[in-house]
């Protein structure tokens, strides 16, 4: 394959939720809290949780699934296949061999990555290098976790946060993108997907962390994440930048949602005033790497976003890390 002159674009979308929904009040039948007080610090009102059959492939095969159909591809037109999770039950082997082998997709490449909550905008940013660079055709990203299997559900400060759940995107070529820029009128953006702004901050390794060595439960601090990814608001303005578009531009805003105060305490440092803003963090929870797509989807799906319009993708996490990229909307 030779490189693609005209980059790469999102083909399709796809999520996956369990189907049990658990309340804040059943929540506080074990801990030590309430619906308002968890509300008020986190803004979450229900959470999924996933059961029986519902394993992080098992959701990813149902996010890719949806995703592959709503592009209009066959398995066999997929040539890689990547999961990014922070929750998978073993280290060896990778998952993404599993999701390919459940999906039908049988002649592609697949591989895990790890970037905390991050982790789809890093995999959609590597997919994207692919199709441009003319390795691959078509490229699933899947993030999907299972993060209450290591929740701490002693904990009432952090507990309520946690949901479970897979999103998923196809990448794939876009010859309209030749490196002019969009047509006039439809505003700044010189590919459907846009250069990505990301970083880390490795000395803060331990804010956010499964210990091992027989202890799962997930530690975080929060109030210490909390000051650290408000500091990130400039990186969304940058993301625009890289992107050469204005925030009053963007159709919509899609923030990790890690909690409805800090989603809108960076919202509110853009000045994308006309945006859809993602607030799915009410009803899902925190999904980690799955939180992403799955809002992108919903926003899709429900008409909030429509094809073509531009969107910001921003999110952060363990490592730490932090990645964003502005997108056009399948």
């Amino acid at each position: 394959m030779s490189p693609r002159v005209g980059g790469a674009r999102l083909l399709g979308l796809g999520g996956a939720l369990p189907t049990r929904v658990v309340t804040n009040d059943e929540l506080c039948a074990r801990l030590d809290s309430s619906d308002e007080w968890i509300r008020a610090r986190t803004g979450v009102r229900t959470r999924r949780i996933a059961g029986a059959g519902e394993s992080v492939a098992q959701l990813a095969a149902v996010a890719g699934g949806k995703a592959l159909a709503d592009a209009g591809l066959a398995p066999a037109d997929v040539d890689l296949v990547i999961l990014t999770s922070s929750s998978r039950p073993s280290q060896i082997p990778g998952l993404a061999p599993e999701i390919a082998d459940l999906l039908g997709i049988r002649a592609a490449g697949t591989f895990d990555t790890i970037a905390g909550c991050a982790g789809f905008c890093y995999a959609l940013a590597t997919a994207a290098s692919a199709v441009t660079s003319g390795t691959t055709r078509n490229a699933l990203v899947v993030a999907s976790e299972r993060v209450t299997d290591y929740a701490n559900w002693d904990d009432p400060k952090a507990a309520p946060l946690w949901g479970d759940g897979a999103g998923a995107a196809v990448v794939g070529g876009d010859a309209g993108f030749g490196g002019g820029g969009l047509d006039e009128g439809e505003g700044g953006l010189t590919a459907p997907i846009g250069p990505p702004v990301w970083g880390h901050d490795g000395s803060r390794k331990d804010l956010i962390r499964v210990p091992g060595g027989g202890d799962d439960l997930l530690r975080m601090d929060g109030r210490s994440v909390f000051r650290w990814a408000a500091s990130l608001a400039p990186k969304l303005r940058e993301a625009c930048q890289r992107a050469g578009i204005q925030p009053a531009e963007l159709a919509g805003v899609v923030v990790h949602q890690a909690n409805l105060r800090l989603v809108d305490a960076l919202v509110d440092t853009l000045g994308a005033d006309r945006a859809a803003i993602a607030r799915d963090v009410v009803e899902v929870g925190n999904t980690s790497a799955a939180s992403i797509p799955l809002a992108l989807t919903r926003m899709r799906t429900s008409g909030e976003l429509r094809p073509g319009d531009p969107v910001l993708l921003f999110a952060f996490g363990a490592g730490l890390t932090y990645c964003g990229q502005v997108i056009r909307c399948p």
